[in-house]
């Protein structure tokens, strides 16, 4: 017996208290296809919801001749597919007719308890049976004969239906955990919001009135620098100058740097990149056309999304425009700023050298610039390792 049970326990072949079958499929299935409402579910597949438990509706039917070159399953009985992803059971709300790709688990009454069987059957225990009996082949495979000869065990009924009850304590428990992680993973999201908002409006780090002031910066960059239109911000804090991104940003046009093949490989050195929440969308062996002169910032001209890269790579897009700071701006500090600061339009067109490129920001002195950047390093990194242990 694979492991010691309670005295009332006993193991069971499951075909000793269900009966096991394989579905059957009318061929060519085109043929017996009908959209008679009162024609027969055909349970295929992909009427199974993914992280459900039920199948309680079809999208297709079969005709009644097509029955008998079937197998006709009942509402409670037990669903298993027997190729592929194997081991997956699920409970029948309706009546209906089977393929081949299915095996049907009917158990015999005051035997098991539907719930338990449920449970049993996508234990991981059962899967371990099911995974070596359907070992051997090129493709893993189930039929009847291997489902029926696995060994269960099985209690009495009324220490099924306590064990149920207490399952369905533990899963309910389980699933307010999750909700209250995806809650507080929520949470740090708007934290992360918060602290890049006070970044950027001169709320987050001491200021030092000793600090050399944004203008000067400016003006450095641009002799015939001139203060962009104050309107947007009202109050600039102290040592703070108000600019516009083509000011403080240049951009390089990232022909040199698109990927020639998109023959990607997690072998290969070079990465591609994306603006987009995927980042690195592949890497590429190709050594020319990398772009190193870093860290830059790139920037999608159409959706304005925007990265902070310091590491050499190649673009696949030439929507990409490559982004460096001018003079000693700290680009780190641009690209939190440019994180907070999207334009979403709803025609299809590039934003940079239009509008984005103009829009007036904020900018603090260079020391207050790589102060905010520790401090937001400092905070997400706590904030990472809280997301890490849940």
């Amino acid at each position: 017996m694979p492991f010691e049970v309670p005295g009332n326990w006993c193991w069971v072949s499951l075909s000793d208290v269900c009966n096991v079958a394989r579905g059957g499929s009318p061929r060519p299935i085109k043929e017996y296809l009908t959209d008679d409402k009162n024609g027969i579910n055909w349970i295929k597949i992909g009427d199974a919801d993914k992280d459900g438990k039920y199948i309680n509706s079809t999208k297709e039917k079969i005709s009644p001749s097509g029955i008998s070159k079937s197998r006709m399953v009942h509402k409670g009985d037990f669903l298993l597919t027997n190729s592929m992803s194997f081991g997956r059971p699920y409970i029948l709300n309706i009546d209906g007719c089977i393929h081949d790709g299915w095996l049907v688990i009917s158990p015999i009454p005051k035997t098991y308890d539907p719930e338990f069987l449920y449970y049993l059957l996508s234990s991981g225990f059962a899967y371990s049976q099911f995974t070596e009996a359907a070992s051997g082949g090129v493709v893993s495979n189930l039929n009847s004969d291997k489902v029926g000869n696995s060994l269960f065990p099985l209690p009495p009924q009324s220490e099924q239906k306590r064990i149920v009850s207490e399952l369905e304590k533990l899963f309910k428990a389980i699933r307010l955990i999750d909700n209250n992680k995806l809650l507080f993973r929520h949470n740090i999201e708007q934290i992360r919001s918060k602290i890049l908002e006070l970044a950027i409006s001169g709320k987050l780090v001491h200021q030092n009135t000793s600090d050399e002031p944004a203008i000067e910066l400016l003006k450095r960059i641009n002799p015939a620098y001139k203060p962009a239109d104050n309107r947007h911000y009202g109050n600039v804090p102290k040592g703070w100058a108000v600019c516009t991104f083509e000011e403080i940003l240049e951009y390089e046009q990232p022909q040199q740097y698109i990927v020639n093949s998109t023959d990607y490989s997690d072998e290969y050195e070079i990465p591609v990149l994306t603006a987009g929440k995927s980042f690195i969308i592949g890497k590429t062996n190709e050594k020319s056309g990398v772009c190193k002169r870093l860290p830059v910032i790139i920037f999608d001209d159409f959706t304005t999304d925007s990265k902070y890269v310091d590491f050499p790579f190649k673009v696949k897009s030439s929507a990409i425009k490559i982004l460096h700071a001018k003079g000693n701006v700290n680009p780190q500090y641009i690209a939190y700023l440019m994180s907070v600061t999207r334009l979403i339009g709803d025609t299809h067109k590039r934003y940079w050298i239009s509008e984005y490129s103009k829009m007036p920001i904020m900018l603090p002195p260079v020391n207050e610039q790589e102060k905010i950047v520790a401090e937001i390093e400092k905070i997400y990194e706590r904030l990472n390792k809280i997301l890490a242990e849940l």
